[in-house]
Order: C-alpha cells, then sequence, then structure tokens
C-alpha cells in the first residue's frame, strides 16, 4: 500500500514538473553568438539586462554585418576558405584588442550555448533567398561549433505605415509577416531547428486593438521640429528628424528598425528562448518604458514563445 501511495506522488510531482510548476529557476549562465544584421542587434539591446534581473548571465559575441543577408554571410565563409586572408569581416576583441576575423574563427573561440541566425528583413518573405544558404551556414555551424543549439531568429514586419508599403505589388504589414512566417518556419522545418518567434510577438503587439500602434493622420508640411506625429506603443523607430543634403530639417522615417519599446518586446522573446524561463515579472525596467508597458510585453513575449512551443 506504502508503494502505490508513494508512486502516486511522484506521478503527480512529475505532472507537476512537466506542467512547469517546477521549473529551474536557478542561475544559468549561456552563451551566445549571433550572426545576423542590425535586427540582430536590436534584439539583444536589452538582452544583458534582462538576464541579470532574473540572476542569469550572459555572454555574448556577436558575426553581426549591417544589412547582411544569409548569402552574404556564406560568401565570407566560401571567402575565407579558399584564402585565409579573405573574409575576415567579423570583429572581436581578443586581449584587449578589437580585430576583424573569420567566422569560423569566432565560431570556434568558445564553446557557444547557441549561435543563431535570421535572414536580412528585406528578403525575408521570400523564401527563395534562404535556399541554400541557411542550410549551409546551419552545416558550418555544427561543423565547427558542434556543441551549440542553432537557432532562427524570426525577425519582424515593417511598420504598417512604413513607405514601401502600399505600392503595385500590394505589400503591406500583413503580408509581410504572412510571408516572413511562413519562410521562418518552413526552413526552420527543414533544418530542424527551433524559432524566436520575434516577428509573432510584435505582429500581436502592432495589431492588439487596445494597446497596438495606430496610425496618426497629420500635414507633413506643416509640422516643425521638434515636434513628431503620435506614435504612442510604435514598435519601430518610425518618425524622426534628420538633415537634408542643404543641412535643413527633414522630417524622416525609419519603418523597419526597432525602439526601445521593440527591443525590449524582442529581448524578452530571446531571454525565454534560450534561458528557458519566463520574462513575466522580471525586474528590470529599460529607462523611457513605463512599468505598464514593460508588464504588456513581458507577457506578449510570453505567448509568443507558448504559442511556438504549442505549435511545436
Amino acid at each position: 500500500m506504502l508503494y502505490f501511495r508513494l508512486a502516486a506522488v511522484i506521478c503527480i510531482m512529475c505532472l507537476l514538473c512537466f506542467g512547469a510548476v517546477c521549473a529551474d529557476n536557478s542561475p544559468k549562465t549561456v552563451k551566445l553568438l549571433t550572426v545576423g544584421n542590425s535586427f540582430s542587434g536590436n534584439a539583444i539591446r536589452y538582452l544583458k539586462d534582462i538576464s541579470s534581473a532574473a540572476g542569469d548571465t550572459l555572454i555574448l559575441q556577436r558575426a553581426d554585418l549591417p544589412g547582411c543577408p544569409m548569402h552574404r554571410h556564406w560568401d565570407n565563409i566560401q571567402k575565407s576558405e579558399t584564402d585565409p586572408n579573405e573574409g575576415k569581416a567579423y570583429a572581436m576583441t581578443v586581449n584587449g584588442e578589437a580585430k576583424l576575423f573569420a567566422l569560423k574563427d569566432v565560431l570556434t573561440a568558445d564553446k557557444w550555448d547557441f549561435v543563431t541566425m535570421q535572414q536580412a528583413s528585406i528578403l525575408s518573405p521570400d523564401i527563395k533567398t534562404y535556399r541554400p544558404y541557411a542550410k549551409n551556414l546551419y552545416g558550418y555551424f555544427k561543423k565547427h561549433a558542434l556543441q551549440a543549439e542553432v537557432m532562427m531568429h524570426q525577425t519582424w514586419a515593417y511598420r504598417v505605415d512604413d513607405p514601401g508599403f502600399g505600392g503595385k505589388d500590394g505589400n503591406s504589414h500583413a503580408k509581410m509577416y504572412k510571408n516572413l512566417t511562413a519562410a521562418y518556419r518552413t526552413v526552420a522545418k527543414e533544418l530542424g531547428v527551433r524559432i524566436m518567434p520575434v516577428g509573432d510577438a510584435m505582429y500581436a503587439a502592432d495589431i492588439d486593438p487596445t494597446w497596438g500602434y495606430k496610425s496618426p493622420t497629420f500635414d507633413k508640411a506643416a509640422i516643425k521640429p521638434p515636434t513628431i506625429p503620435d506614435q504612442t506603443h510604435s514598435l519601430h523607430v518610425g518618425w524622426y528628424w534628420a538633415k537634408d543634403k542643404e543641412g535643413g530639417d527633414m522630417l524622416a522615417m525609419d519603418g523597419h528598425h526597432a525602439n526601445a519599446l521593440g527591443c525590449y518586446l524582442a529581448g524578452c522573446v530571446w531571454y525565454e528562448s534560450l534561458f528557458g524561463k519566463s520574462v513575466v515579472g522580471n525586474k528590470y525596467v529599460p529607462e523611457g518604458i513605463s512599468p505598464a508597458d514593460v508588464k504588456y510585453l513581458q507577457a506578449a513575449a510570453h505567448k509568443a514563445v507558448e504559442n511556438e512551443k504549442k505549435r511545436k
């Protein structure tokens, strides 16, 4: 009788643990190498702070190049394999001195726990641009960093009012999200890798009828610096003042890159994906972001990661 009671207790404990009630919240150290571009930079902007606030440690090395698509990373690899003096495009600090190295050198510089890759945002909706480069990169990463888990960083759609939308091709915020998501999921399935669903989290927040960004109507000719249009809850940089060729003030738009809110949301997704812990309740609050928005974005990130787990 005692045996059956003990067995029942053990079964209940197992169920609780598999249900994440008994999640391991002990401090963790994660070694991360990103192979991407500025969108990777956006995603990791607050990642160390989020990790530290949870008692965890992030060791980070970037192999990101501005605007870099998968095919250019692969081109650099091929150059370096042919000639050791070529393909040295990746900055790494060794003995306090920053130098350029081939990607192979960066991959073998440490025992990375994770290596991430992504497509350039403008190419992300077109699955043809991933092939054969995603598979080639995956094979190269596993060859030189066998212990690392390779993950796909699902990037995000441009802001709903990005000037590139609405042309003859009928492209839009919704269409870009749909196509890039299909591409990332298809390629991730082919490679057997996990996705960090940043694009899912950002799209869900963008279209949230209560919280999401609402594109304002305004007269661009009438607006004067430093005033900018209302961008409440925008996850993208959006409107900002710049200088034109003559040195005058110009209202410019960046509907591509993430702003502080978008970077924080992406960082929360990355944290959960890499550390296997919930970000909900994390105490780190970036400067300029309200506690209410932090709470919302943590929940949005957690939901996206949990939905990705269920989808898998």
